[in-house]
């Protein structure tokens, strides 16, 4: 049965809701993003276990993939403007959430254990209202022992179309989930935390696999047709750097996010670095009959391949390639010439630390724990000097900034470590304005951002009334204290 606890966070609905009680005490507005006509959709889902063959047909099969609804990489796909109400259950042996990546949720169904929600227990169910009022590929995950859940396949694809989007005439769309495994050879799992990968880059994949299969896929598109990737980087370590073999093709959207087509051709070593949880949309102009594009990650020493698009003789004409662009995204942009600018570090840590101000005794978060199923052992890494709890030190820490509500930020973010951190922001997309690296890139839509060493990287957004985390996205990172919140009231 649905807990009281449960009913009353996740019952931020339609509407203002206002200050809604809770076992937390009272809370700040959870503000919705559709009207109250908005049509509905019931989805139904369950978190479990199940068997897959990891490591291909005729090899050993893994035990203990998590996976939603019993169907590996589950798909969910809905018309921008539609709410979904979700009816969930942890079938799992251990607590989970559930977080909608990139979607500007009510913050109380934002799946954060302790600031949006208690972890759902095994055998538990909790309600999330989801509305999708921008179009684009996004992700749902687990938002409690993310390392651990994610590394053994728990993730799902969200796609949110736009009629508009009909119109512009693709030949074939085609999705690239990047995600590997952690697995000896005859198929078990090896620990996804290790204190050496969470304290440096992370603790990569043994097996590499494309759409969940150690076999890049050869997909067949017509002849000089036009060609949609929609690429998302599922794994919970890795960065990738995509390029085409091909001259013709461009980026056309960034995190479900459109941006003004820009040719890989004139990107820097022309490719587009991701990190954890980014997603790319990519125009790519097939060539004549029987050729192909090759679909690349040439980050590592040998490019590995992660998709081959073959063209078929459709009788489509060649004709001069123009990269096809979205209809412009309708998202809250900030008044960058008015926003107060905020600077982070995202630093080493030597243990669990608090320098922020505390919160207000009388603040219902000020003696919230965090579970200590929903984090690693071990403390490494900070923001401000101010990490997430870990291990033994399980207090929730203050907030990083308390924002006013709808007011614009730029937060100036500076990597100060030898390791990249994908960061990200709930509940919120951002426009990222410049690097310290990277000064040719023109400024683009995002809600996950790649800050390499030494480099500065500025985004700006107008803030959301809630309670919203801040994070890397390499899952020990975050686990191991590379996370904080902000308190938007």
């Amino acid at each position: 049965m649905i807990s009281r606890r449960a009913m009353l966070l996740g019952s931020a609905a339609a509407g203002v809701a206002g200050f809604a009680p809770s076992a937390l005490g009272r809370m700040p507005v959870s503000r919705d993003t559709l009207p109250k006509s908005a049509p509905v959709r019931h989805l139904s889902l369950s978190a479990a276990e199940m068997e897959v063959a990891l490591l291909g047909p005729d090899r050993p099969k893994t035990q203990g993939f998590c996976a939603y609804n019993g169907t590996p990489f589950l798909s969910v796909r809905a018309p921008m403007g539609t709410r979904l109400l979700v009816d969930f259950e942890n079938r799992l042996p251990s607590p989970t959430t559930v977080h909608w990546h990139g979607i500007r949720v009510p913050y109380l169904s934002d799946g954060v254990s302790p600031i949006t929600q208690a972890p759902v227990p095994t055998g538990g169910r909790f309600s999330y209202d989801v509305p999708l009022p921008d179009p684009g590929l996004y992700f749902f995950h687990p938002h409690c022992d993310e390392t651990g859940q994610v590394g053994r396949g728990l993730f799902a694809l969200l796609i949110v179309d736009d009629p508009a989007d009909a119109r512009l005439g693709f030949d074939l769309e085609h999705i690239i989930v990047v995600k590997d495994w952690r697995l000896d050879d005859q198929g078990r799992w090896l620990p996804a935390f290790t204190d050496e990968g969470a304290s440096t880059a992370g603790t990569f994949g043994t097996v590499r696999a494309t759409n969940g299969s150690v076999t890049p896929p050869r997909v067949e598109a017509p002849a000089h047709g036009d060609v949609r990737l929609r690429v998302i980087v599922a794994d919970s370590t890795r960065t990738i750097d995509l390029g085409c073999e091909t001259e013709e093709a461009a980026l056309i959207a960034v995190d479900g996010q459109a941006l003004t087509p820009l040719p890989l051709s004139r990107l820097p070593d022309e490719i587009w670095r991701m990190g954890a949880a980014m997603r790319a949309d990519v125009h790519v102009r097939m060539p004549g009959p029987g050729e192909e594009v090759k679909v690349y990650d040439y980050r590592t020493a040998e490019p590995y391949l992660l998709t081959t698009l073959v063209a078929v003789d459709k009788g489509k004409k060649k004709t001069p390639f123009r990269p096809k662009a979205l209809p412009a995204a309708k998202v809250p942009l900030p008044d960058v010439k008015r926003a107060t600018k905020l600077d982070f570090l995202v630093q080493t840590s030597a243990g669990a630390t608090a320098i922020a101000p505390p919160l207000p005794a009388d603040d219902p978060l000020a003696k919230a724990l965090i579970d200590s199923a929903c984090v690693g052992s071990k403390t490494f890494w900070a923001i401000n000097r101010t990490s997430w709890g870990a291990g033994a030190d399980l207090r929730l820490p203050p907030p990083l900034q308390v924002l006013k509500d709808q007011e614009s930020y730029i937060l100036s973010i500076s990597n100060v470590t030898k390791h990249v951190h994908p960061m990200h922001l709930h509940g919120h997309v951002f426009r990222v304005l410049s690097s310290s690296k990277k000064p040719g890139i023109p400024p683009y839509l995002a809600d996950t951002v790649l800050v390499e060493p030494n480099e500065s990287v500025d985004i700006a957004f107008r803030a959301n009334s809630g309670n919203w985390v801040f994070h890397c996205h390499i899952l020990e990172h975050m686990d191991s204290g590379l996370m904080g919140w902000f308190r938007v009231a």
